[in-house]
C-alpha cells in the first residue's frame, strides 16, 4: 500500500471531530483516535455533535476522555432533534460555522456523504462547505442499510488497537449496548475487513472529497 503522510507528528496538532450523534465519531474512527493521542504530542480536539440528550452527551464527554487520554478536548452540541437534521439545516450549518470561527483544525473527521443516514448525511454534506481549505476524512459507520462506499484511504489497527477500540465504546455508551448492531462482531468484522483491503490485520476506513499531495 501507497503511504499518505498527514504530517501531525512532531508539532502541535488541532483536530475537529464532526458527528450527528454521540457516538457516531467513535465507531467511526475511535481507532484513529487512539492512534492519534497515542503519537500526537499536545493534541487537541473539539468534539461537534448535533444532537444528543442530556444523558447521551454525558457519554459522549466520558467518551471523549477515553478515546483521547491525555488531550484537551471540548465537546459542543446543539441538541438539536434526532433523525430530523434536514429540517434544521440552519442549525447545523450554523453549528459547524461557529466551530469554524474558532481554532483553524489541522484535520476534519466527519461523516460520510454516501452515508444513508439523512442525519450523518447532513453533516458530511456541510463539513466541506465550511472547512473548504481543510483536509476532511470522512469515516463510515455500519449500520442496517448497507451503505458502504469503496474507500481509499485507511488506517491500520492492531488487534489490541481494534480490541481497546470495541471496549471503550461499550464502557463509553451503555445506553446503546441493548442494540443488536452495537457489538463486537459488527466493529471487528468491518475492522477485518477493511484490514484485509490495506494488507493489515484490522483498519478503518476513509474517503475524501479533495486532497493536495505534497512531498
Amino acid at each position: 500500500m501507497l503511504p499518505f503522510q498527514l504530517g501531525l507528528s512532531g508539532r502541535q496538532s488541532h483536530l475537529v471531530a464532526l458527528g450527528a450523534h454521540p457516538d457516531d465519531i467513535e465507531i467511526g474512527c475511535g481507532g484513529m483516535l487512539l492512534r492519534l493521542a497515542e503519537t500526537v504530542p499536545g493534541l487537541t480536539a473539539e468534539f461537534v455533535i448535533a444532537t444528543g440528550s442530556p444523558l447521551r452527551l454525558e457519554e459522549a464527554r466520558r467518551s471523549a476522555e477515553l478515546f483521547l487520554p491525555g488531550c484537551e478536548v471540548t465537546i459542543t452540541s446543539a441538541e438539536l432533534p434526532d433523525g430530523r437534521l434536514p429540517t434544521y439545516w440552519e442549525d447545523v450549518k450554523e453549528l459547524l460555522e461557529t466551530t469554524a470561527r474558532g481554532r483553524r483544525p489541522d484535520l476534519v473527521l466527519a461523516p460520510s456523504r454516501t452515508d444513508a443516514h439523512q442525519d450523518h448525511r447532513a453533516i458530511a454534506e456541510l463539513a466541506p462547505t465550511v472547512w473548504r481549505d481543510h483536509l476532511v476524512l470522512n469515516y463510515e459507520i455500519p449500520k442496517w442499510d448497507g451503505d458502504f462506499s469503496r474507500p481509499w484511504l485507511y488506517v491500520a489497527l492492531t488487534e489490541e488497537q481494534l480490541r481497546e477500540k470495541v471496549a471503550r465504546l461499550h464502557k463509553a455508551f451503555p445506553s446503546q449496548v441493548e442494540h443488536d448492531w452495537f457489538d463486537e462482531e459488527v466493529f471487528a468484522g468491518l475492522a477485518r475487513l477493511r484490514g484485509m483491503e490495506c494488507r493489515a490485520q484490522y483498519a478503518e476506513a476513509f474517503t475524501t472529497a479533495k486532497a493536495t499531495l505534497t512531498w
